[in-house]
């Protein structure tokens, strides 16, 4: 016949030590996710969300005017850091206010890690805009402007800089 040894009983101090075991696991896990989200985090979004809120319809009436233009940009970066970019539709027709257009755009970093960059076009002799200033390498969004007269267009587009294109 086998003699098995006394059990040591379940006490307090076992469950006090379950407890602050387990919970201290949670509260691990929970500081080591939050400091992961708020370094990634780029800033804000907007300054107001109220404010943004009682603009918004008015941006989408806008965006819509700004598609039934029915331009297009194709930007590419360039082995220099310059932005080429170019424009077919509204800001590239001749003869409209357009035609002698400003182009302008904020390079943002999808993650706002990065400061934005305002770049400047000109027109070159081959009819492109090349930006007049360096993007840093890295995936960006550009967000063009371009004004002529009393129209304007806005449109956004991806970008890679880092690879010439």
């Amino acid at each position: 016949m086998k003699m098995h040894a006394p059990r040591k009983p379940f006490t307090g101090r076992h469950m006090t030590a379950i407890l602050v075991a387990g919970f201290g696991v949670v509260v691990a896990v929970n500081f080591t996710m939050a400091g992961l989200a708020s370094s990634t985090f780029g800033g804000v979004v907007v300054e107001n969300s109220y404010v943004a809120s009682q603009h918004f319809n008015r941006w989408l009436d806008e965006a819509e005017k700004e598609k039934a233009l029915g331009g297009r940009i194709e930007a590419r970066w360039r082995s220099d850091g310059r932005v080429t970019a170019r424009i077919d539709g509204p800001a590239a027709a001749t003869g409209t206010a357009f035609a002698a257009a400003k182009v302008t755009a904020t390079a943002r970093h999808p993650l706002g890690r990065l400061a934005d960059v305002p770049l400047t076009f000109r027109r070159d002799e081959s009819g492109e805009w090349v930006s007049t200033g360096q993007l840093p390498a890295g995936r960006w969004t550009l967000r063009f402007d371009v004004e002529g007269g009393a129209r304007s267009w806005r449109t956004q587009q991806p970008i890679s800089a880092g690879e010439a294109a």
